[in-house]
């Protein structure tokens, strides 16, 4: 498997913003495709990972039905250069993944519902995140496979954002967001008091 480091940028939208976003990049970009995700964020439950000063990234997620494992190594914040290991199984199995990661020793999670709108635009993807009935804001990412590209594609991404005229969280704006988002729109997942057999393919028509 070709390694493979995944340069993110991430700021906040109001729906205006939102909106006239769809606009612009339906007009002058490419759709890739719409995604609805279920995840569940495992690290904010780990002691020495949490939310600031995560190094380790361990996540399951559904992402339009497909189930996949991933993990992300390194630095996560406003900005990120992490590399990504993923595999995606089949659809259907997101109950048996959640019931392995358990007997692994990873039973609690941050539960976490996602509906983005994917495109390219200036070579950057954009996926335009709604948190269903809380906000808004935008991941802008480029990938890549050497050590070497990693600076230049952060550069590359910031200048398309200040040509939209895009915030980007600081680091601390970014956990300060993930705080709130925790309090106020995503659920804890404890394996022990909360699942059942089918637990998420009833929840989620997984």
């Amino acid at each position: 498997m070709q390694q493979t480091f995944e340069i993110e940028l991430r700021g906040p939208l109001t729906k205006e913003q939102y909106d006239s976003l769809i606009k612009k990049f339906s007009e002058q970009g490419e759709f890739v495709q719409d995604k609805n995700r279920v995840l569940i964020d495992y690290s904010t439950m780990i002691p020495d990972q949490g939310i600031e000063g995560r190094n380790k990234d361990i996540r399951l997620r559904v992402t339009n039905k497909k189930p996949e494992i991933i993990v992300k190594l390194g630095a996560w914040g406003g900005n990120e250069q992490r590399e990504e290991l993923s595999i995606l199984t089949e659809e259907g199995t997101f109950d048996t993944l959640v019931k392995v990661y358990n007997a692994l020793g990873y039973g609690k999670g941050v539960l976490c519902e996602r509906n983005s709108k994917v495109y390219n635009y200036n070579g950057v993807e954009f996926a335009l995140v709604e948190v269903p009935n809380h906000s808004y804001f935008f991941e802008a990412e480029k990938v890549v496979t050497t050590e070497g590209e990693k600076d230049q594609a952060q550069k590359d991404i910031e200048k398309v954002c200040m040509d939209l005229d895009l915030s980007i969280y600081t680091d601390q704006e970014f956990y300060d967001y993930v705080e709130q988002l925790n309090k106020e729109a995503n659920e804890v997942f404890d394996f022990e008091n909360d699942f059942t057999e089918g637990y998420f393919k009833h929840k989620f028509d997984l």
